[in-house]
């Protein structure tokens, strides 16, 4: 039988028999652990909690433990403080020479971006128009009536209702008004990411805030207006069920839901050099759901993520955005529900505008155009609520890089009335300029407001469309289902991942023989997030069972179920009752 022990210095398999001593495992061990270990202070476990000195249990055999094959017992201990050679004279030191060589950015900077930027940079995005009836030229002739347009042209824009550009359209248009093409010029990078914060660092020669302030520290005043293009066009959910089974949680309980969404990006052809948001998975971290909305330990979820990311990013797959619900049953009995969310009441409330701000922050987009090396962000937020039907839906949402920089300044912060934002007096913390904002008056005019003391956050908004994959633009998605293994972190939903759930749904796919079974059973987000939290499988079989969902390769599947790990998993799951 096998025995796994979990220790700081990572997972360690221990072969041995039932009738032998627990003091003849510990010498298979200890070769395996750190070379300065305290045996004095070595304690086992099955549980943190529940840890005994591993002197105490010397003598008894692994039967008389009650470990049986597969059981995954936690070890502890402290290390012997190394004695550390005498230093010399300091002079005997070998000397560090740093050698600081001045760097002329001559173009674009160097860093790594998506491959979908990559992609679309290469591209001129141009819109192909047809022969129109004032072209005098022949068939092989182009005019100012048939030549392609750029890819930010506005009335094609109109024509198409697009309300916002694409990114890369907005910044092959920026590049051409900073850049033009002359000889001999210097490279101007065409984005800057806005920050609006104090400058507590100004070489004016003063004090630095709040003691002191100059124009070149001072930010200026600030216009906010909706800003005309967007990073990411279409938001695409993979399968239908993905969506449904979010839902579900709050058909289940009438609470509300939150959750992190992860997929990719990729090229949309719906709109020049348009960008799609390409849904897997979600994952929900922990919380406490209510009618009203949900709590979070930030640090916990934190920690967590961290946790999810890593695997995910193993998959192929990051972190695309959030979701959550906001739903009300109508009481009609017919499933329809309230309709909160509309042009006379609010499409985001104040607070999630600034969490999104908030996650868009800490997801950056890199760009080699900017002058940072980063610019705003792919970050989407979803909200699944009512629509004017009653019916449930989705709506899609970004919120201005203006927005990213005022959370970011700390200058606003929500208001009791959902669709106003505050904004914060100056302190000695922060500095608040004027803030004013554009808006169409009621004679059809362009005209200034002040911000002050709150705004509407509807200017901070970009809106997005999303939909599911359709017959014309067929997916293949990346996992199978969504559905049939339980997902993480839905206790208190009375759904809980352990062995007899796993064995409930891969045991008779995994002993059949049948590997496209297999494959397709495996192919489920939750699943593999659950068994690598097993710590069952070796870091090889985890990149062989990612292989096999990336690529649809069977070959890895071979792999590994002849492994011996693998089987160790199965002999596992057949014991459990």
């Amino acid at each position: 039988m096998i025995l796994r022990f979990k220790s700081r210095d990572g997972m360690h398999r221990v072969e041995c028999v039932e009738a032998e001593k627990f003091g003849q495992i510990l010498e298979k061990l200890l070769p395996r652990l750190s070379p300065n270990v305290d045996v004095n202070t070595l304690k086992i476990g099955l549980q943190p909690t529940e840890m005994v000195a591993a002197r105490s249990v010397h003598d008894k055999s692994v039967a008389e433990l009650g470990f049986k094959h597969g059981t995954l017992v936690t070890v502890t201990y402290e290390v012997k403080e190394q004695e550390q050679a005498p230093l010399g004279d300091k002079t005997d030191l070998p000397q560090a020479t740093v050698k600081i060589t001045p760097v002329k950015v001559a173009g674009p900077l160097e860093v790594e971006e998506l491959p979908v930027d990559d992609l679309l940079e290469k591209l001129d995005g141009l819109i192909p128009r047809k022969r129109s009836y004032l072209c005098k030229h022949g068939d092989r002739g182009m005019c100012e009536y048939c030549s392609p347009l750029p890819p930010w042209d506005r009335e094609h824009q109109k024509e198409k209702n697009i309300k916002h550009i694409s990114f890369h359209s907005h910044l092959k248009q920026l590049s051409e008004q900073t850049n033009k093409k002359s000889s001999g010029g210097s490279y101007i990078p065409p984005l800057s990411q806005p920050d609006f914060r104090i400058n507590k660092n100004c070489s004016g020669g003063h004090e630095p805030w709040p003691r002191g302030i100059c124009s070149k520290c001072q930010p200026s005043a600030i216009t906010l207006k909706q800003q005309d293009f967007r990073m990411v066009d279409h938001v695409e959910f993979q399968k239908s069920e993905l969506i449904n089974s979010f839902i579900d949680s709050w058909r289940n309980t009438g609470t509300q839901r939150f959750g992190y969404i992860y997929g990719n990006y990729a090229a949309y052809d719906a709109t020049p050099l348009g960008i799609i948001a390409k849904a897997e998975a979600i994952y929900e971290p922990p919380q406490h759901d209510e009618q009203d909305g949900l709590t979070m330990d930030v640090e916990m979820v934190r920690k967590e993520m961290q946790n999810v990311d890593e695997l995910a990013k193993q998959m192929g797959l990051i972190r695309i955005g959030m979701i959550f619900t906001d739903l009300t049953d109508a009481g009609n009995g017919d499933g329809s529900v309230f309709c909160k969310r509309h042009k006379d009441s609010f499409f985001l409330s104040s607070l999630e505008v600034i969490m999104a701000a908030d996650h868009q922050l800490k997801h950056p987009n890199v760009s080699r155009f900017s002058e940072q090396g980063v610019f705003s962000s792919k970050f989407v937020t979803c909200v699944v609520s009512g629509n004017v039907k009653g019916e449930i839906d989705i709506s899609t949402y970004q919120v201005s890089t203006d927005a990213e920089a005022l959370v970011q300044a700390d200058m606003i912060t929500a208001s009791t009335h959902p669709s106003m934002s505050y904004i914060n007096e100056t302190n000695k913390d922060r500095y608040v300029p004027e803030l004013f904002y554009m808006r169409t008056n009621e004679y059809g005019l362009l005209v200034k407001e002040n911000a002050k003391p709150a705004f509407p956050v509807d200017y901070l908004l970009v809106s997005l469309t999303h939909g599911f994959p359709t017959e014309e633009a067929p997916s293949r998605p990346m996992f199978a289902s969504a559905t049939g293994f339980p997902w993480t972190n839905r206790q208190i939903l009375g759904q809980s991942q352990d062995y007899m759930q796993l064995k409930k749904y891969l045991f008779e796919a995994a002993t059949s023989g049948d590997f496209e079974l297999l494959q397709k059973k495996l192919s489920n987000f939750h699943l593999l997030l659950y068994i690598n939290s097993l710590q069952i499988l070796s870091p090889k079989e985890w990149q062989l069972i990612c292989s096999a969902i990336k690529t649809g390769d069977q070959s890895s599947l071979y792999q590994l179920v002849d492994s011996p790990e693998w089987q160790t998993l199965i002999m596992i799951l057949q014991e459990s009752v």
